[in-house]
């Protein structure tokens, strides 16, 4: 039988989407136990076939920069007001993390699809924690994070993969929470 703070941690986490998270955000020691939560994923070969970089408030303008020039590039019409938005997306949030998978093929016998899925239990993990803390967070991703300026501005190599961003902070507004499948909806026997 599951502990009832297990099920209340799993059962009570939602998204909360980073324009609703603020101050404060994790101190450093419950940031580095919400980061230390991710060692805990599966992790076939023991390869940490991910990791997370923190964009700091000093270079949250670059992010920003980054976002603003990606929506030009795609959107030659955009309004002011529209890439002003796209900047300001990198502002959001306290805590602003990069989730990175790397498929590096040091163990030939471990595919794609399982660092994969080693590093989304990974961020689940980092999400679980943030929650156990009383934070908020919210995952984003957007056409932005597949650009060729992502990849330079964090310096990724080719074998890694941008995957999301997390914001963790406080709830500012609260949401109603999404009614959640029933069981019938995503599991059967065969």
């Amino acid at each position: 039988m599951m502990s009832q703070f297990a099920e209340q941690l799993i059962h009570g986490r939602t998204h909360v989407s980073p324009k609703r998270l603020g101050s404060p955000g994790p101190n450093l020691a419950q940031k580095e136990q919400i980061l230390l939560a991710a060692n805990a994923a599966p992790d076939h070969g023991r390869m940490v076939p991910w990791r997370f970089v923190e964009i700091g408030e000093s270079s949250r303008a670059l992010l920003g920069e980054v976002f603003y020039q990606c929506l030009l590039e795609r959107d030659t019409d955009a309004t002011s007001t529209q890439l002003q938005e796209a900047r300001d997306k990198a502002f959001r949030g306290p805590l602003l993390l990069l989730a990175i998978a790397n498929y590096q093929d040091s163990n030939i016998q471990i595919s794609k699809q399982e660092k994969l899925i080693s590093l989304g239990c990974a961020i689940q993990n980092i999400l679980l924690s943030a929650n156990a803390l009383a934070f908020g967070s919210g995952l984003s991703s957007g056409k932005a994070l597949q650009s060729h300026r992502i990849r330079i501005l964090f310096e990724l190599s080719s074998e890694e993969e941008p995957i999301c961003f997390i914001t963790i902070g406080t709830v500012l507004k609260e949401k109603l929470g999404r009614a959640r499948p029933s069981l019938a909806d995503y599991f059967s026997i065969f």
